[in-house]
């Protein structure tokens, strides 16, 4: 389980404050210890911190509001509470918690000046809080029941539903009255048998509100007084460390974003990366620049060479290879690839395979051979025709057979394949 300190900020700017460590499931690992806040920052160490902000200097409230979360949540709740404040909203901070089954949102609220002088008081002590926490939500919520806590003169109340309150100076039956639950009667009717009442006080102030109880019991059909022999403080803690209430450390108060620690581990990697990268584009750049020298001294040495075969020519080449195609052309040498004698040898082998037919004219143009055969029959073409195309190299085509008498003329037109 994880280990918190909570600490409870005291009332008017008390400098002193009282703190313990507990986790979420409720064990507690210290004694309440009262002292300043750089005492409390002591026993920090690495422990998330829980700040208890008084109940008087706080309004906590619920609302039922369309907006889900957000930006547009956090627009909507001065508006909505306007009317439950007596400050300018402008100089308030509102926040939100999650919405309850019932549909509304719990709600605290807290002038804005007082929240930046206690954290500034955190912030000089070296703590750094993770949740700010209205005192009223240390009084844990049982659904269907009225729970009540005393310390000193104030008085802690929640319905188990959507109203909880603090009051300072009255008594709990005060804070049933206030809340609706009973009334101030003097009649005899009976309690009401729905009403269960869980009190949380010390054993002075159980003493010194017995008339009290006896009037609330008269009122309602239970009321169940459990002592708190350390204080107030550890049954609070418990609550809030389990999760309970509204964090006031929202929106301009939030939490921001650290980059730095999440990219810190990868830090060492991200180097690597990076050298890497570097070494790759500074070879990249020498392997370029070779080549760049290279090609001109190549250049060089062929504008030379050129120089000497078209002499007194010696302007700048800008295309090496037209110009060695240029002067092949001026030579009579053609720079396509001589497939003439390749053909005449495939068609060779292709004849002596059918002796019955002959060749009756060749000719060539463009790399590409027309053939006249006589033979006897279209069997005898037609297998001169696959014999030549067999190697893969050449494509023989039949384009045309006449039948003159007993003989059988055709054209085959022979290309190199893929041409």
């Amino acid at each position: 389980m994880a280990e918190f300190v909570v600490i409870r900020m005291g009332r008017d700017q008390d400098p002193m404050v009282e703190w313990i460590v507990t986790d979420d499931n409720g064990t507690r690992f210290s004694q309440p210890i009262k002292g300043t806040l750089a005492e409390a920052a002591g026993q920090v160490q690495s422990r998330p911190v829980i700040v208890l902000l008084p109940a008087t200097e706080t309004l906590t409230t619920a609302v039922d509001l369309p907006a889900r979360s957000g930006v547009k949540l956090n627009a909507a709740l001065p508006y909505a509470l306007e009317e439950q404040v007596a400050d300018d909203v402008d100089s308030m901070h509102f926040a939100a918690g999650e919405k309850r089954e019932s549909g509304y949102r719990p709600v605290a609220a807290v002038a804005r000046e007082q929240f930046d002088s206690w954290l500034a008081r955190l912030e000089e002590a070296g703590i750094q809080p993770w949740k700010m926490v209205p005192l009223v939500y240390g009084l844990l919520r049982i659904p269907g029941t009225m729970s009540v806590l005393v310390d000193g003169d104030l008085v802690l109340f929640n319905d188990g539903d959507d109203t909880e309150f603090v009051m300072q100076g009255g008594t709990p039956s005060d804070a049933l009255v206030v809340a609706g639950h009973i009334t101030d009667r003097t009649d005899d009717a009976p309690p009401d048998p729905s009403g269960h009442l869980v009190v949380y006080c010390s054993a002075e102030d159980e003493e010194r509100l017995s008339h009290d109880w006896i009037a609330l019991r008269h009122e309602l059909h239970s009321v169940d007084i459990n002592l708190l022999p350390d204080g107030a403080l550890p049954r609070l803690a418990v609550t809030v460390a389990g999760g309970q209430g509204v964090n006031l450390l929202q929106g301009r108060y939030g939490p921001k974003a650290d980059y730095g620690s999440w990219l810190r581990p990868w830090s060492k990697a991200a180097i690597l990366l990076l050298a890497f990268t570097l070494v790759g584009f500074v070879g990249k750049g020498v392997d370029y620049y070779r080549l760049t020298q290279d090609e001109a001294a190549l250049r060089e040495q062929f504008v030379q060479e050129y120089s000497t075969i078209v002499s007194g020519d010696n302007r700048n080449v800008a295309d090496p290879v037209a110009a060695v195609n240029s002067i092949r052309r001026s030579l009579g040498s053609g720079t396509a690839p001589q497939v003439f004698l390749p053909t005449i040898r495939e068609l060779s082998a292709a004849m002596a395979d059918n002796s019955d037919a002959k060749v009756e004219a060749i000719s060539y143009r463009a790399g590409v051979i027309d053939v006249r055969i006589v033979s006897p029959d279209v069997e005898t073409v037609g297998n001169i025709q696959k014999a030549i195309s067999a190697s893969g190299r050449f494509n023989a085509a039949i384009q045309s057979t006449d039948k003159v008498a007993d003989q059988i003329n055709s054209r085959i037109q022979i290309r190199e394949a893929g041409s």
